[in-house]
């Protein structure tokens, strides 16, 4: 009989050495066992024939095992049996205690949601990375195994803990590449380090920047408070005729979804109205493109901002990559987070909107006196691509070729999405230039554009831009997607800003947000640290570029300088602004942005 003892399930801390200590002073299959266990993660929905008993680690010729019946023992009961034992001899009280919690941790997803993103490309593409270290006894690829555990763990009563995933891995042994999973291990470690790196490099930046700035003014006005005019909101439903969508239906699976011809979205519209203050003429004119996933109240509380400084708003929503085509990817509607011809529709749905105004203005008095040959154009994520597509940056089809080769060992999780864009070189003549002689200044926050568009096509954008980032964005590094895309750019006017730790939601407001009541409401983990200060940070500084670049106010100039955003920065989510920075200014490498590390 297997000799076992009980362990107290909150064990006293009798050391201080941390889990990535434990990799120095324990045997390498031991200390890999408990910390590569702590963070399997997603990814033939058939029930296996049979069910995993042991788990293997191995390392060059070396190989351990322990039983799925141990760690669940342990789990469960708090039960070191002989099997464990072996490894938790080595292991200080804190590291079993996470472990413990890492088998039991519950998530919320559902099973439909598990299913139909690991079905769709860009789940596919996680789970054959994660296939490369997480294996079946067989050594062979392990994405699918990886896939069917995870579904059956999602639909099983207890749900979709590591522990149920271990159980349900289709096969009876599980092998783990101790040797390939500590080449990610530092693969992650140099990308965050190169991180870190060139976040201390812009906020040193901003600070020689900002002492060449002369002092701010002492009545300087505070650019986060509403402006002066009230405004109306109105809604509209456009439809373009010459471009096809494929149709959700509400009742019908992914399979059955149809190419209709014509396009339809809505469109919210923000009004200035006057007042006190004498509303300029002719008024400015922004347009607010949403991130994947997001709708048009993601960036309401921006588009009545400029409303009350006297801009016109319009914010269109995007079918095809909204909220409605996420939903109905959990949903087992559609097949994909986003059609690859979103990357031309996008674009194509402010230039069709910025027409149907221009038609408008000559018969409905509201419209006449907006200034439609000269706006501006706000997005987040793809909405940055957005912008930064309709500022003269082309798809480069070229970069693509070159990136997405190896987007299967990459940390960059944006060029899943980004590389489904080659798709449309399928065409007859596809389109790749999507500039607008109308966008004459855009902003891009957590834009994707590093292999969609590369080095090349972004140095094209000569109008006034700036480019926002998160040091914290996991969903488009801000090493890849945005700093080093801000030294491609040759607009004599760029700005860099630079939220710390700002992620890819900070500046994701409307339902979206934590309590905002949406159906694909965001963790507030995932958020990131303080909203409400980026968004508020968002609204002084896209006024400031506007009013600067569009409106033609040259006074709000002396916003746009590392000094100001320094006296409006909060201690918690650190605000820092550069003009200029070069790509020797840079510590990483000089290999292609999106290659492994």
């Amino acid at each position: 009989m297997t000799a076992s003892k009980p362990i107290s399930a909150n064990p006293p801390n009798h050391s201080n050495h941390s889990t990535s200590n434990c990799f120095t002073f324990c045997p390498i299959w031991v200390s890999v066992l408990l910390s590569c266990l702590s963070w399997a993660v997603p990814l033939a929905i058939a029930r296996p024939t049979h069910a995993a008993e042991r788990i293997y680690v191995t390392y060059n010729i070396l190989e351990r095992s322990i039983s799925v019946a141990s760690l669940e023992a342990y789990a469960k009961q708090g039960i070191i049996d002989d099997d464990l034992a072996a490894y938790a001899r080595y292991a200080n009280p804190s590291v079993l205690k996470e472990l413990r919690t890492a088998l039991l941790s519950k998530s919320d997803l559902k099973l439909v949601t598990v299913a139909q993103f690991l079905y769709s490309p860009q789940g596919e593409a996680a789970l054959k990375r994660l296939g490369q270290i997480i294996q079946p006894e067989s050594r062979q690829p392990g994405y699918k195994a990886i896939r069917s555990a995870l579904i059956l763990s999602a639909a099983d009563p207890d749900g979709l803990t590591l522990l149920n995933f271990l159980k349900k891995f289709p096969a009876r042994g599980i092998r783990i590449d101790v040797e390939r999973s500590l080449q990610v291990v530092q693969e992650a470690e140099q990308l965050i380090n190169q991180t870190r790196k060139a976040t201390q490099t812009i906020i040193d930046l901003a600070q020689t920047e900002a002492s060449l700035v002369s002092p701010l003014a002492p009545n300087l006005a505070d650019l986060r408070q509403r402006g002066p005019f009230s405004f109306q909101k109105q809604s509209i439903t456009l439809t373009d005729p010459n471009r096809q969508t494929v149709s959700i239906a509400p009742t019908q699976p992914a399979s059955a979804a149809a190419i209709v011809q014509g396009r339809t979205y809505p469109v919210d519209i923000y009004l200035p109205e006057p007042s006190r203050a004498k509303l300029p003429s002719p008024i400015p004119v922004v347009l607010i493109s949403h991130g994947l996933g997001s709708d048009r109240s993601s960036f309401a509380y921006l588009a009545e901002h400029l409303a009350s400084y006297g801009f016109a708003v319009l914010v269109p929503e995007h079918p095809g990559s909204d909220r409605r085509q996420m939903e109905a990817l959990l949903q087992g509607i559609a097949s994909e987070v986003a059609e690859p011809t979103e990357f031309a529709n996008r674009p194509l749905d402010i230039t069709y909107l910025l027409n149907y105004f221009e038609r408008q203005a000559s018969t409905n008095v509201a419209y006449q006196n907006l200034n439609l040959k000269q706006v501006g154009v706000i997005g987040q994520s793809f909405g940055g691509y957005t912008a930064l597509a309709l500022a003269g940056a082309p798809i480069s089809f070229e970069q693509l070729q070159k990136d997405c080769p190896g987007v299967e060992n990459t940390f960059n999780i944006s060029l899943l999405l980004q590389c489904r864009a080659q798709e449309l070189a399928q065409a007859t003549q596809p389109r790749t230039d999507f500039r607008d002689p109308r966008v004459q200044a855009v902003i891009a926050m957590n834009p994707i554009d590093s292999a969609v568009m590369g080095q090349t096509n972004l140095g094209l954008i000569t109008v006034p831009t700036m480019i926002v980032t998160g040091s914290a964005d996991t969903v488009a590094p801000s090493l890849f997607e945005q700093v080093r895309p801000f030294t491609w750019l040759s607009s004599s006017d760029k700005y860099l800003v630079q939220m710390d730790p700002g992620t890819h939601f900070s500046v994701i407001g409307g339902s979206d947000v934590p309590g905002g009541g949406g159906a694909l409401e965001i963790p507030p983990e995932v958020v990131g640290p303080n909203p409400a200060i980026a968004q508020r940070y968002v609204n002084a500084l896209a006024l400031a570029f506007f009013q600067t670049h569009i409106a033609n106010q040259p006074t709000y100039r002396s916003y746009l300088n590392a000094a100001y955003a320094q006296s409006i920065s909060d201690p918690t989510l650190r605000l820092v602004l550069v003009r200029t920075l070069t790509p020797d200014q840079l510590t990483a490498d000089q290999r292609s942005p999106n290659s492994p590390l």
